[in-house]
């Protein structure tokens, strides 16, 4: 985590970070991290990426994510959604899960793995990015079909919903996106000029720590 602890502390006190990280971090790495203003820990669960984390080393994170004062951020395929709801709505911290949680535009609002996340909404422990339209987009550029799944999750939770570029787009499918089609999408998705605040200002600053 050495670049990003370097790039936040270049910004003075305006970004903040997130971390990847092994069972070779320590206490001590964890607060050191803190200290640099990292506040949350990212796990990767999509089949393409590697699937899964052992999940004895999961359980052991959250333990000190809670005790630090951290949230998660959850990469899950679509399908991930129902078989861990159980397992997650156990977990005692704040969890954002990334791009939507990769749901198909294509199967509809009403499918199975959709229904999922929108419960979790109504946790306050869970959280979502709205970002990613062209890894839940099934027609392609520029991604409309993901507006409709934003636009639910956002009037579920407005309070507990995140942006994100996703710059450079790493493991793209079959569409890079262009950047600015992408922030013109987000338009889309919250048309409302204090829905957009609290999108991209006043949400983020609250769980960071701003």
């Amino acid at each position: 985590m050495r670049v990003t602890l370097d790039g936040i502390a270049r910004s003075k006190g305006r970004y903040r970070g997130t971390a990847i990280i092994d069972e070779s971090y320590t206490d001590a790495d964890f607060q050191r991290m803190h200290d640099g203003g990292i506040r949350g820990v990212r796990f990767n669960f999509v089949r393409h990426l590697g699937g899964r984390p052992d999940m004895g080393f999961f359980r052991r994170t959250v333990d000190r994510v809670k005790a630090i004062g951290w949230h998660l951020i959850l990469h899950l395929d679509a399908v991930d959604l129902p078989e861990l709801s159980d397992t997650l709505k156990q977990v005692p911290v704040p969890m954002v899960i990334d791009h939507m949680g990769r749901v198909k535009a294509a199967d509809g609002l009403d499918q199975p793995p959709f229904k999922v996340l929108l419960e979790w909404m109504k946790d306050d422990r869970f959280w979502v990015k709205v970002c990613g339209a062209e890894r839940v987009s099934s027609i392609g550029p520029p991604f409309t079909d993901a507006v409709p799944f934003a636009r639910k999750l956002l009037a579920a939770a407005p309070d507990r919903v995140l942006w994100g570029t996703d710059w450079p787009h790493p493991n793209v499918g079959r569409h890079m996106p262009n950047d600015g089609d992408l922030v013109d999408l987000f338009a889309q998705m919250a048309p409302d000029r204090a829905l957009e605040k609290k999108i991209l200002v006043d949400n983020p600053a609250r769980l960071y720590g701003f």
